[in-house]
Formats: structure tokens, C-alpha cells, sequence
């Protein structure tokens, strides 16, 4: 089971990061619970983590017409956790492209 899914990197994520050079943002897996997430980026970054904030997203509902008709679904639900870590400690995503 792997409980990072991707790392989140917006102009909102970059900013903060930017400013407090010691938060960033993951999208998780929904069942993960706040001690498995800090373990499981502390293991993949090899980092400290301090504290962890997470929030749940329900799915938007969507709509549009087409030629075929009108169409309607749902974006998928995800849980994001906003980490921070010990200061010093950095994780750069931007290291290897």
C-alpha cells in the first residue's frame, strides 16, 4: 500500500515554499492516518517532520452537454497532508528533471 500518491506543486504550494521554505503538500492515500504519513515521508526524503495538517476533499460534481447528451459525474475524492518539517530539513522536488 503506498500512502504518498505525488507531491503537490501549485503557484500556492511554490509560494509558501518559497516563504516558509519548510512546508509542502502531498496527496494521500484516504485511509492513511497522520503517524503512517509522517513515517512514510520521513523514510522517503529522509527528513524530520514536525507536524502534520490533513484535509479531505470531496469529489466536485461535473457537468456539460454534448453532442451524445448531457453528461454528469464527480472528480475523484482525495485526502491532501500538509507537512512540516524540523528546521533546516528541505525536500526539493525540482533536484533531478
Amino acid at each position: 500500500m503506498s500512502i504518498i500518491i505525488k507531491p503537490i506543486i501549485t503557484e500556492k504550494m511554490t509560494k509558501i515554499n518559497e516563504k516558509d521554505n519548510t512546508r509542502c503538500a502531498f496527496v494521500v492515500d484516504r485511509k492513511a492516518n497522520k503517524i503512517e504519513i509522517k513515517k512514510a515521508v520521513e523514510d522517503l526524503y529522509n527528513v524530520k517532520v514536525e507536524s502534520i495538517n490533513t484535509i479531505n476533499y470531496k469529489g466536485k460534481r461535473k457537468a456539460r452537454y454534448t453532442k451524445a447528451g448531457y453528461i454528469q459525474g464527480r472528480t475523484n475524492a482525495f485526502k491532501k497532508a500538509m507537512v512540516t518539517l524540523a528546521e533546516g530539513d528541505t525536500i526539493d522536488f525540482f533536484s533531478n528533471i
